[in-house]
């Protein structure tokens, strides 16, 4: 799963693959066990070029596994590479969703380093126009999980995915 944070990878992620009986993997959460340090800090002490070098090394990692359902980090296909690692062994599904959707269901979090200072609001419609049309060209499918349940969108990635999941 790509796309925005906020659009539900992760729940929708760690669902389906419930279903589907695959073993999830956030690559956040990946990253954060790998390093030993979250994400805010990576992005504080380190800066975001050291956050997406560990992404494609991740990326790298994960290119031949299958049977994964994986929630990517909102900024992982900004790298073409990354697309193409990712790509190799799976499909590219985008959740999606409007921008106020998106503030509702991040605004209590703290841990998201790219919308720190400024306007919560104009800051995610900033950064889903910087990387919407990333995000349109790495995705083979493109789901919109505003105003949907978890598990309603589940069943559309199974509905869409048809035979390409057995």
């Amino acid at each position: 799963m790509i796309g925005f944070m906020g659009t539900g990878k992760t729940s929708v992620g760690e669902k389906l693959a419930v279903r589907l009986g695959r073993r999830f993997l956030d690559t956040d959460c990946e990253i954060e066990k790998t390093t030993g340090e979250t994400v805010a800090n990576i992005f504080a002490r380190l800066g975001e070029k050291v956050f997406r070098a560990e992404e494609n090394t991740l990326a790298k990692l994960l290119a031949d596994k299958s049977n994964l359902v994986i929630a990517t980090g909102g900024g992982m296909v900004l790298n073409p590479a990354n697309v193409a690692l990712l790509r190799k062994s799976g499909v590219l599904i985008l959740l999606c969703a409007e921008p106020d959707i998106i503030y509702e269901r991040v605004k209590r979090k703290k841990t998201r380093p790219l919308l720190a200072g400024g306007s919560l609001k104009e800051n995610i419609v900033i950064l889903i126009k910087e990387r919407e049309k990333a995000y349109r060209a790495a995705a083979d499918y493109c789901i919109d999980t505003s105003g949907q349940g978890v598990e309603q969108v589940v069943e559309r990635i199974i509905s869409v995915l048809g035979d390409r999941i057995k």
